[in-house]
């Protein structure tokens, strides 16, 4: 009898057990609806449309990931280290056997802007998809229109990720995505005008600023996706880089700058708080000069409209001048090594020597861009086709990790600066992870 009963009850509990597992494996091999499911494959594209799609893709920075110096544009093998392991980016050439070059509309739009590849395998949100799904229509079409007709197929294997089994399964990213990825496009805010609303689609989708400058959750998703969620480009730690607030921190972010002024830097890659340097130069080298003026104005006037946090940047800073000869650490070597370029003053030579005074390096609690850029130097900056003559150069060689914690803390403690000491195992800990910059960018020349 209790053995019948035992089964019984075990039935019952297996049935929402079994229609659990069911609607699981539903949701998570589902593909994600398109409008584009019954448009058939174009056999030529306009010119037009071409030539539409290659300025999204500059908008999108899609070379940041899928090109590297001295292989064929978009032919992937960048790798992207995160916290599971290595992966690399893939193929996105029009090339039929290692590239997406039979991927239909749909195909290319469920894995641009939702993250699925064709039979359903699941990308890794390294590719920006919480962003690019609040791309138009249009410009998805535009986009695919570029891919299949506007650059050159390249016959390149993709390198297969390292994340070692069971970690390495996809189908959970199903769930974070049911979580953390939005599903909708870009919906215009009716109170704000054409301007504001233009420069939200870029921030928000395309140009996917918040993958470097959005914190991070424990999940490794972003903590905002717009506006509507402090969190929203306020600064965050990626890859050895602050990148820094976007917002209207007076400090640590845009607060101090003028919309003509973030332009100015966006298009030519300085001005006079700061020149382009780390991640940012890549994306400034193929992206942000590329950028219609229209389009940066736009961009301008959507980051001046995010409020800064007063409680988390402080009282704003102001320029407090210092006596010639410091006998404070690292004084020394600052005045050696540093100050023919940034000044005694701390001030520079703008706009081709960055101000250290006032820097948001040196004001920021995070000192790991201070560290790389001082051991590794600056990537070569290209605006308009010519290479910068004033490239900041790799002190690994010449300074140990103590002499560049004193000379950091140096910089982050004068004229008004408040970020803090550096430590010297922080210097040390970079120093093992990274690597000096290199001189010859990747300059990609679409068509």
């Amino acid at each position: 009898m209790n053995n019948r009963r035992f089964a019984r009850t075990a039935g019952w509990l297996a049935l929402p057990c079994l229609v659990a597992a069911g609607l699981l494996a539903w949701y998570v091999t589902r593909e994600p609806a398109t409008p584009f499911e019954q448009e058939q494959a174009a056999a030529h594209f306009e010119p037009a449309l071409v030539s539409r799609g290659e300025y999204v893709a500059r908008l999108s920075d899609c070379v940041a990931c899928h090109s590297l110096a001295g292989k064929a544009p978009f032919a992937g093998g960048l790798e992207m280290a995160t916290p599971l392991g290595a992966i690399h980016a893939t193929n996105i050439t029009p090339d039929k056997q290692t590239g997406i070059g039979t991927y239909s509309l749909a195909d290319f739009d469920r894995a641009v802007r939702h993250g699925v590849a064709p039979g359903g395998r699941r990308l890794y949100p390294a590719m920006p998809y919480p962003s690019y799904v609040k791309l138009s229509d249009d410009d998805i079409k535009a986009l695919y229109a570029f891919f299949m007709q506007g650059i050159k197929p390249a016959n390149q294997p993709n390198i297969p990720s390292d994340i070692p089994w069971p970690l390495n399964m996809r189908w959970p990213i199903a769930l974070w995505n049911g979580v953390f990825a939005p599903t909708a496009t870009y919906a215009a805010k009716p109170n704000q005008d054409a301007l504001w609303n233009r420069g939200a689609y870029i921030v928000q989708g395309p140009g996917h600023c918040g993958s470097c400058h959005t914190p991070r959750g424990l999940a490794f998703n972003e903590k905002a996706l717009d506006e509507s969620g402090a969190p929203f480009l306020a600064g965050a730690l990626l890859d050895g880089w602050y990148a820094p607030s976007l917002r209207q921190d007076p400090n640590t972010g845009l607060g101090r700058w003028t919309e003509p002024q973030i332009v100015q830097f966006l298009k030519t890659g300085r001005n006079a708080h700061a020149v382009v340097y780390g991640s940012m130069t890549e994306a400034f080298n193929n992206s942000t000069q590329f950028m219609q003026d229209e389009d940066l104005a736009a961009i301008a006037r959507y980051l001046k409209s995010l409020p800064g946090d007063p409680q988390r940047d402080g009282a704003p800073w102001q320029y407090q001048a210092v006596a010639a000869v410091q006998d404070a650490p690292g004084a020394h070597t600052y005045a050696t090594r540093c100050a023919s370029c940034h000044g005694l003053d701390g001030k520079g030579q703008p706009e081709w020597m960055p101000p250290l005074a006032g820097a948001t390096s040196a004001l920021a609690k995070e000192s790991a861009s201070a560290i790389n850029i001082t051991l590794n130097g600056s990537q070569r900056v290209v605006a308009a086709g010519v290479p910068d003559a004033y490239r900041m150069p790799a002190f690994r060689e010449q300074l140990s990790d103590a002499e560049i914690a004193d000379v950091l803390s140096y910089v982050r403690s004068t004229w008004g600066n408040n970020g803090g000491t550096v430590d010297a195992k922080a210097v040390g800990k970079l120093r093992g992870h990274t690597d000096p910059a290199s001189s010859s960018p990747i300059i990609l020349h679409m068509r």
